[in-house]
């Protein structure tokens, strides 16, 4: 774990959690979001938001972690940005793409579960890019 910043990481992780907060809030694309997978506000209202809330922070903390593994200590800002938006879009926004293809799934919904983990890998390697050496 030598030269990983713990600290950078739990920022990571927030800033991630706070975007996703933001992107899939009524102010941006929450009902759209929530029209795509079929969901009402009523079976919104009955899911353990703790646990998925929780459950979700902790898969941020995981990807951060690995990412900031991936990038090594201290990386660029170019390759923090440039590796960022590039796992985002072409790991992880392709492969949901493959999936929705086979799930029949929306474009529209695609793109805003996508675009989300674009930015999410894009403002953690930002982060991790950012914060100031040990």
């Amino acid at each position: 774990m030598e030269g990983i910043n713990v600290w950078a990481i739990l920022t990571a992780a927030v800033a991630s959690f706070v975007l996703g907060g933001l992107w899939y809030s009524p102010m941006l694309f929450g009902k759209a979001w929530q029209r795509e997978v079929g969901l009402s506000d009523e079976e919104l209202a009955k899911g353990n938001m703790g646990v998925i809330f929780g459950s979700t922070f902790v898969l941020l903390l995981i990807a951060s972690f690995v990412f900031a593994m991936f990038l090594g200590p201290r990386p660029p800002l170019a390759l923090g940005l440039g590796a960022g938006f590039s796992a985002g879009l072409c790991w992880v926004a392709s492969s949901f793409g493959i999936s929705y293809l086979f799930e029949r799934r929306s474009f529209k919904l695609f793109a805003i579960n996508a675009g989300y983990h674009t930015l999410q890998f894009t403002v953690i390697g930002l982060v991790l890019a950012l914060w100031p050496a040990a």
